[in-house]
């Protein structure tokens, strides 16, 4: 296959673009020379086409659109050359959408394909099918994929994809899909020598059978004839399918979940077969693990958890069940959190079982002593006299019962320790002498190397506690964890690196071994591979910089105080504080007045998001005060102690809106229909439009904020398509009842723009957060923002407020650089009087040139150096890019320091923009 990085845009000239702006000036150009390439008289041959087609799809996959080269994809078909063919597809798959034009032209070629018998070919156009998965080519083939499925003379290759296409075109259009003879010869395929065969048939007859049992009964024994078969061979058995030392564990768990869409087998053979097998897989648990290596366990223990959940689901074997009981109470011990949590869930189901139900209580002091541990937690903060106390019960807490020790403990103490100076060098100590132990639990190599790596140096000075032996006290440990304590260590030794330069060459001999280098592992590889490049390529400043000191953690409340109290409901906030009821509660935007006894008021300094630049200056610090509630969804501090990079939210995976018939519309409800109208909702509130201004050129922050109810926001837009999340914190303790946010179209903004939105639950509990997440698309150019109308019950009284809500038609904005004469002579064709808007306005803050800088880059405009003649002026230029239309814009703001005044001039290719966002951008001065 061509490479897509030798056939990208000149791979290394996008490496070098030191700007967004600049890759995208470096992408244009290239699509300017392939769209002349297409368009030319010379006729392309096979090679130059799929060359020219190939660097399309790279540039779509750096996220560019493409919107031209669809026919030359499509004509790629048609080539009898694999590789030609086979790029013609991928970009059909990838970028065709499935109501295309081209879909019936397509559809031949497929039709080609499938007949010509040449199995690679075959494959590609089934693969094809699977990807795109419109109905109109299921329609088209729904009947021919069947034949090819059970053919005598299909290849192993043509079955596999032939069973994971029709599985896919079952589950986007199940009425396409006919059932016929075929249906009993599919079942057939269960006993194919081809390992891969069996899987994909597996998965389709599991799907199938869940709306025609009848038609798919004889594969019961089947199954469970396979199933024998897999159990009993040996790893070297089955080659090609064992994975670390288990034969086929995934086949083993698909046909565990087939045998659990049908009851018991009634063919006593049949049923004893597959008694042996469950009680072979029991067995096989007890017996020594055949390697140390995580993947091993996982393998094993998936097949045995879904040969458990296949006797809960039988519940008709006793010797089984308790078998599973003991086995499940084993896990319940097991040190893998993940692991712990399955085997209690499987454990809430046996106990419903008259067979299992003594067995069970067997177990119950296991699951006691593991929920004493987090009580323990609790309580040690809450009652600490001080923090040195505090680190000392926490940390023997580890030493003793680290295997039930949960993330959110040995997270609290990091945070506390690294907001309290006075503590940090005494939990320096204290963890470094707890690493000494002979046996030490991994949490307490996680607390010891996070708090060593930032606060270490607090105990360099004694010459047992020096650098060198920090690390070697360390290092002891890291061939004993897992691969995430090891990471966290990596971290730290580069920490040590800034903080103890005498340790840098220590340091570097073991991120430099062939051990970090090589290693399997791909976040170990990664971080030893940059970790050793910063050590040896940054100056002492760079590095000090970059890994200086982590900065304090916001003041909120205990995580794990927080949790406790969303397992035990919104009354449990009374019982784990001191908080006082107020006898009244102020009305949001002219709500009742609630009952003081359905009502408990918060402490005006609460702040749910995180999200204030400061707390008040009356809200005194504490460890567990009456900070946030909710996870800091904007803050730049840490949201969680880790040394290593954490990983981003995937914010904007896909902004593209999903189609109708695609399964990612389901995550995008409809408004329901009792959803009110822009004539059933009140006025937005007073400072609606104030609120709206502080977001036009930027998208985090807090959009509204009261005594109830905090409402969040964060962004992020590109072309005409954005995705927005909306946070609202419950700030009492008092549930919300009925919690319905709306989004209103006023006037035609319907027509104008479109927004999807996903509903949230109608309860927020108190102290609790829900997400709301809103798929928008700009249609047209817009003047006014939709409306966010919010509406819900506090105490039993009705509350509700009407919010802009922060999207104005800057969002769409995209940057374009120009160079002078270019711009003057775009400035000379925007030069109608309707075309221009022009103001000139007093400024309501100081004159800052940085700040006006940033604003004007978050207004969306990209800032073009060198333009204008007078330096202290600043000259822009970007496009609104609308589904309809795009909006070429130009921008001239021109300070006056000495008048404290500015004159703003904005000229567009369409009037109503050029006024609107000239009124913008300058109420943001």
């Amino acid at each position: 296959m061509i490479s897509l990085v030798s056939c990208g845009v000149g791979h290394q000239d996008l490496l070098n673009c030191k700007s967004k702006e600049a890759e995208i000036k470096r992408i244009n150009k290239e699509l300017a020379n392939i769209r002349s390439k297409f368009k030319g008289d010379k006729a392309l041959d096979g090679y130059s086409k799929k060359k020219y087609v190939c660097k399309l799809l790279f540039i779509f996959l750096l996220g560019h659109d493409i919107d031209f080269g669809h026919m030359e994809a499509v004509n790629l078909l048609s080539s009898n050359k694999y590789t030609e063919k086979q790029i013609g597809y991928l970009f059909i798959s990838v970028l065709v959408n499935s109501n295309s034009e081209l879909i019936r032209l397509i559809n031949n070629a497929i039709k080609n394909d499938l007949a010509s018998r040449n199995p690679t070919f075959m494959c590609l156009a089934l693969h094809c099918i699977a990807n795109v998965g419109s109905r109109e080519m299921g329609e088209a083939f729904a009947a021919d994929i069947p034949r090819i499925l059970v053919a005598g003379d299909s290849m192993d290759s043509v079955k596999q994809s032939a069973a994971l296409c029709l599985l896919r075109l079952y589950k986007a259009s199940p009425d396409l899909v006919p059932m016929g003879e075929w249906t009993a010869r599919v079942v057939h395929l269960l006993n194919d020598q081809h390992m891969g065969v069996v899987t994909a048939a597996v998965s389709l007859i599991t799907c199938l059978c869940k709306k025609n049992p009848d038609d798919f009964k004889t594969c019961v024994s089947l199954a469970v004839s396979r199933l024998s078969r897999i159990v009993s061979s040996a790893s070297t058995d089955l080659q090609d399918y064992t994975y670390y030392f288990v034969p086929a564990p995934w086949l083993s768990v698909k046909l565990l979940r087939l045998l659990q869409c049908y009851p018991p087998p009634e063919d006593a053979a049949v049923r004893g077969r597959l008694v042996e097998c469950l009680e072979t897989v029991l067995n096989k648990a007890q017996e020594p693990p055949k390697s140390k290596k995580v993947q091993h366990s996982n393998a094993r223990n998936a097949a045995l958890l879904e040969s458990i959940s296949l006797i809960m689901h039988y519940d008709s074997e006793p010797n089984l069940l308790v078998r599973a009981c003991n086995q499940l109470g084993q896990f319940l011990q097991h040190r893998e959190t993940n692991l712990r949590y399955l085997a209690l869930e499987s454990m809430c189901t046996l106990a419903s079982s008259e067979f299992s139900h003594e067995a069970v209580k067997t177990h119950i002091d296991t699951v006691i002593n593991a929920l004493k541990v987090l009580k323990v937690a609790i309580l040690a903060e809450k009652y600490a006299v001080d923090y040195s106390w505090y680190v000392d019960t926490i940390l023997n807490l580890i030493r003793i019962a680290g295997d039930y020790v949960s993330e959110e403990v040995w997270y609290r103490v990091l945070q506390i320790v690294t907001n309290r100076d006075d503590v940090q060098g005494y939990a320096a100590k204290t963890v470094f002498e707890a690493l000494q132990a002979p046996a030490c639990h991994e949490n307490m190599v996680k607390v010891g190397g996070y708090i060593l790596g930032e606060f270490g140096n607090l105990i360099a000075g004694d010459p047992r506690s020096s650098p060198p032996v920090q690390f070697s006290l360390l290092h002891s440990k890291f061939h004993l964890c897992s691969v995430a304590t090891r990471a966290l260590l990596l971290s730290t030794y580069i920490k040590f690196i800034n903080l103890f330069p005498e340790t840098k060459a220590t340091i570097q001999g073991v991120l430099r071994a062939g051990a970090q280098l090589r290693n399997a592992d791909v976040e170990l590889q990664q971080r030893a591979v940059e970790y050793l490049t910063l050590s040896s390529v940054a100056s002492t400043d760079v590095l000090a910089t970059v890994l200086e000191e982590m900065p304090p953690f916001p003041e909120r409340e205990s995580s794990i105080l927080a949790k406790l109290k969303r397992k035990k409901g919104p009354g449990a906030g009374s019982a784990l504080e001191d908080g006082r009821r107020d006898p009244s509660s102020s009305d949001i935007n002219g709500g009742v007045e609630a009952t003081p006894s359905a009502v408990s008021t918060p402490s005006p300094s609460a702040d749910l998001l995180g999200l204030r630049a400061a707390p008040p200056p009356a809200a005194p610090p504490a460890p567990a005060g009456a900070g946030s509630l909710l996870v800091d969804v904007f803050s730049d501090g840490p949201a969680q102690p880790s040394l290593g990079p954490t990983p981003e939210e995937a914010f904007l995976s896909e902004l593209e809106p999903p189609a109708p018939e695609s399964p990612m519309a389901l995550l995008a409800d409809p408004a329901p229909a009792a959803d009110p109208g822009p004539e059933d909702i009140g006025p937005p509130i007073p400072e609606a439009d104030e609120l709206l201004n502080k977001f036009v050129c930027k998208n985090n922050g807090v959009l509204f904020e009261n005594q109830l109810l905090q409402i969040g926001v964060k962004s992020e837009f590109r072309q005409n398509l954005g995705r927005m999340y909306l946070f609202y914190g419950n700030k009492t303790s008092v549930q919300f009842q009925s919690f319905s946010p709306t989004v209103i179209h006023p006037g035609d903004l319907q027509t104008q723009l479109a927004v999807q939105t996903k509903r949230v639950a109608a309860q927020v509990d108190g102290g609790a957060q829900v997400q709301q997440v809103l798929n928008i698309e700009c249609l047209r150019d817009f003047l006014t923002p939709p409306l966010l109308s919010v509406r819900f019950r506090y105490g039993g009284a009705p509350q509700s407020l009407t919010l802009k809500l922060p999207v104005t038609i800057n969002k769409f904005f995209q940057p374009t650089e120009m160079a002078a004469q270019d711009f003057f002579q775009r400035w000379k064709q925007l030069s109608l009087p309707l075309q221009e808007a022009q103001k000139i306005f007093k400024a309501n803050h100081p004159m800052d040139a940085e700040v006006t800088k940033a604003k004007l880059l978050g207004f969306g405009s990209a800032l073009l150096d060198n333009v204008d003649p007078n330096p202290e002026n600043f000259v822009g230029a970007g496009i609104i890019q609308t589904k309809a239309l795009q909006v070429g814009c130009l921008l001239r703001l021109e300070p006056n320091a000495q008048a404290q005044m500015y004159r703003l001039t904005l000229r567009t290719s369409k009037e109503p923009v050029s006024r609107h966002l000239c009124e913008l951008l300058a109420q943001q001065f």
